[in-house]
């Protein structure tokens, strides 16, 4: 069980908490039972030692009060919204006899002993604490789930679980699942495209249809046929260039006259 010194304040405005915060303390309340809420207040140290565990607002503190000891339930803690700290806690006195509703987080044992998760398998927690009615008194620290003897495919229902006297779930119309072993998750790979193979012939070899073309636009014209225009052409063309080959003999200029 954890310690807290706390002692009585009586701070009320903003300017004497802010100072109650500079000076390492935190502003409390303590409520609860018979006896009138009292403002107290509790080192930032002490609280941040046992602050961060998953099950501080379930776990039962033993809370001197000015050398009056008693034991509280944290209840509610409020963070500063730029540097996380502690601001202000809520306690409740625990009566002896009085039930409350609180969440107990879930640990599991036996991991090694589970034949479902050494075989690749997965513990997929449904629920990282479940929510129990018990008396103010009795109350868990938490719950214990037991992996031996698991198989992939098995559940973990809350009848499972061994529960305290006096300690029921909320939820009592169902048999809720707090967490399964689930088959390994297979990622398969995308399958790569085929590589294209180069028709045969592509390279170095002409299509058939290209070989019949050049040939005939190569061949000469057959006896009898007129040459093609293209040639016809080039004949002209040919004739055109013999005639302009040669030079125009120089005019005689005629003679002057005496």
């Amino acid at each position: 069980m954890n310690n807290l010194k706390a002692k009585k304040r009586d701070n009320r405005s903003t300017g004497q908490i802010n100072q109650l915060r500079k000076s390492g303390l935190i502003p409390a309340i303590l409520y609860g039972g018979k006896d009138p809420n009292t403002k107290i207040s509790v080192e930032m140290k002490s609280v941040k030692n046992i602050l961060n565990s998953d099950s501080f607002l379930s776990t039962i503190v033993e809370l001197d009060l000015d050398g009056n000891k008693q034991k509280v339930l944290p209840r509610e803690v409020s963070y500063h919204v730029v540097s996380d700290e502690p601001i202000h806690i809520d306690f409740m006195r625990i009566v002896s006899g009085s039930k409350i509703v609180i969440e107990i987080p879930v640990q599991f044992k036996n991991n090694a002993d589970c034949p479902g998760l050494k075989r690749g398998g997965v513990l997929n927690i449904v629920r990282r604490k479940v929510e129990l009615k018990c008396p103010a008194d009795k109350i868990p620290e938490s719950l214990v789930v037991d992996l031996a003897g698991l198989d992939i495919g098995s559940s973990i229902k809350i009848s499972s679980v061994n529960l305290p006297q006096e300690v029921k779930p909320t939820i009592a119309d169902r048999d809720f699942v707090i967490a399964t072993v689930a088959a390994p998750t297979i990622v398969k790979e995308p399958e790569k495209p085929a590589e294209e193979t180069p028709a045969e012939g592509a390279e170095g070899e002409a299509a058939p249809g290209t070989e019949a073309t050049e040939a005939s636009a190569g061949s000469p014209p057959k006896d009898g046929e007129a040459p093609k225009k293209d040639d016809k052409g080039k004949e002209q063309a040919g004739d055109k260039k013999q005639g302009g080959d040669k030079k125009a003999s120089p005019e005689k200029k005629p003679a002057e006259k005496k």
